[in-house]
């Protein structure tokens, strides 16, 4: 009788794999984690590869400093339960440092602001193989992204200059100053993810289901009212049932609208919109 494994098993085996050569090709690899949903996915991936033994990388958070609460108290409590190694890079201090300038207005965001924090951490430490949670049915930049993707000694990415990846090989030399990021999700799709940790029965951040939080209307999106947003003129608070897609700084991130309160309702909702 033949076996075959289903959409899911075979993403995840298709990760499996990229976790391994990573670990056997490259000397310090690390997780990216945010407490978001693809790092979970990551995560739990990341647990699986090299089960039971732990995962031989550490784990790291860009912390723009603005992050929801309910993401950093899940953060350190899943790190802390995996006795993972957390490493934090703060944007503040790269800000403090002079490294970046940080936006002003009510338009403020911390958010391009981690690009040089990160950077700046893997130079630090000495990284050459972050792994990401991207995913290629992001935005149309990511479509062209390889699951090695090269960065020069100035953490740069050049399209013309990334490898082929034909089946299942993948050429990890790299030259002193140089770091490939790594995506094992890059063929995976939002439906995937959730369809994955409902299967899996993965915990999340709470804000990922409907919960009532006050918030204001700009340009169409509802953002959440913290201490980190200043107001425009017009711009009211009010009291409503919604849920977050995406973790990410509290600045940019919008939330949608939602009654969905169980993983199951989450991934209904996610099927019927995509």
């Amino acid at each position: 009788m033949a076996y075959e494994l289903s959409h899911l098993r075979e993403l995840e085996s298709e990760a499996i794999y990229i976790f391994r050569e990573v670990a056997a090709e490259l000397e310090r690899p690390v997780l990216l984690f945010s407490g978001g949903k693809d790092s979970i996915t990551l995560l739990r991936l990341a647990e699986k590869a090299f089960w039971p033994a732990k995962f031989p990388f550490p784990v790291m958070h860009v912390d723009t400093g603005h992050n929801f609460p309910e993401a950093i108290e899940f953060r350190d409590r899943r790190v802390s339960e995996l006795g993972a190694r957390l490493i934090v890079a703060s944007v503040q201090e790269s800000i403090d440092k002079g490294r970046v300038v940080e936006e002003t207005g009510p338009r403020a965001s911390r958010n391009q602001l981690q690009t040089q924090t990160l950077l700046d951490a893997i130079e630090e430490h000495q990284f050459d193989a972050p792994f990401g949670g991207a995913r290629r049915d992001e935005e149309r930049a990511r479509a062209k992204e390889r699951v090695f993707s090269f960065r020069d000694d100035f953490g740069q990415w050049d399209p013309k200059n990334q490898r082929p990846e034909l089946w299942n090989l993948y050429n990890g030399r790299i030259r002193k100053g140089e770091h490939v990021r790594v995506f094992p999700l890059s063929n995976w799709t939002e439906l995937d993810i959730w369809q994955y940790i409902d299967e899996e029965k993965l915990e999340i951040p709470s804000i990922y289901f409907s919960h009532t939080r006050e918030v204001f209307e700009r340009d169409g999106m509802l953002y959440a009212v913290s201490p980190h947003v200043e107001l425009m003129e017009g711009e009211e608070p009010f009291k409503t049932s919604v849920r977050y897609r995406t973790v990410g700084d509290m600045s940019c991130t919008g939330a949608v609208r939602s009654t969905a309160a169980t993983l199951e309702e989450v991934v209904a909702e996610i099927a019927v919109t995509r």
